[in-house]
């Protein structure tokens, strides 16, 4: 396998494009191929079989576009296909979850509130996790309505602030000092929930800590992109693209409707 093939990336539509920018910021010199399933989106409300069936399909795509490894840019695939993905392919498959572990090790409140899919707080992935924390208060919250929004652009709407409103009051209320969001949608909407939690709850997603370990296993594996030839950065959707290009902030960018 060339070092030259670039990393592959999906999501169940835009909302990976923010652990994207944070892997192309720390890895600029890489070659990227992100693929957006916005037409099957929200995973979450998707039974476990249809989303790993659906993980396949994507994982497929981008190994015949010569990924050189996997990165799965949604908690929602991750809890529920990350095993038999791994099972299935030899590639490296890097994977997304709430980012509990942060969270609950620094809360002086010993309470936190995670935000995140019907899918992802119901897997047993997700489970097992909050089970080695029983010391700590976790209030579970999931986003109805909020995937949705963002892949429709209503990300400032007045039903996005209201909803937000009602989820996360009730965390506000039980003295949460960390909110997780359990979903790469979400970090899309920090601006609106730092309008309605205290300047003292701190928010934790989990962008940065996959782009390290993205660089931890290229190095491992002596795939980091060696040569340093301008790189490109590819994007795929099933739906129209004008989100998509929003959202990334007009990056010099190629977007198809491709698949």
């Amino acid at each position: 396998m060339s070092n030259e093939f670039p990393l592959g990336l999906f999501d169940s539509g835009i909302g990976g494009t923010s652990i994207w920018k944070e892997i192309h910021m720390l890895l600029p010199n890489e070659n990227t191929i992100y693929l957006a399933d916005s037409k099957n989106a929200p995973y979450g409300l998707k039974s476990r079989d249809e989303i790993i069936e659906l993980s396949i399909k994507n994982t497929e795509f981008l190994l015949n576009k010569n990924a050189k490894i996997i990165v799965v840019a949604c908690n929602t695939a991750t809890t529920n296909a990350i095993k038999e993905l791994r099972a299935k392919y030899e590639i490296p498959i890097i994977g997304i979850e709430p980012a509990i572990k942060p969270a609950a090790n620094l809360s002086k409140t010993q309470t936190i509130g995670i935000l995140a899919t019907k899918g992802t707080l119901n897997s047993d992935l997700f489970h097992e996790k909050i089970s080695l924390y029983s010391n700590i208060k976790i209030i579970e919250q999931i986003g109805h309505g909020l995937v949705q929004l963002i892949e429709n652009g209503d990300i400032n709407s007045a039903e996005m602030s209201e909803l937000l409103e009602s989820y996360l009051r009730p965390m506000v209320d039980q003295n949460i000092d960390y909110l997780v969001l359990g979903c790469s949608h979400y970090p899309y909407l920090i601006p609106q929930i730092k309008n309605i939690i205290p300047n003292h709850i701190k928010i934790i997603d989990s962008g940065e800590a996959v782009a390290k370990q993205t660089k931890k296993i290229l190095e491992k594996y002596n795939l980091l992109k060696t040569s340093r030839s301008v790189s490109w950065q590819k994007f795929y959707t099933n739906t129209n693209p004008h989100v998509l290009k929003t959202i990334l902030n007009h990056e010099k960018t190629v977007i198809e409707k491709d698949f």
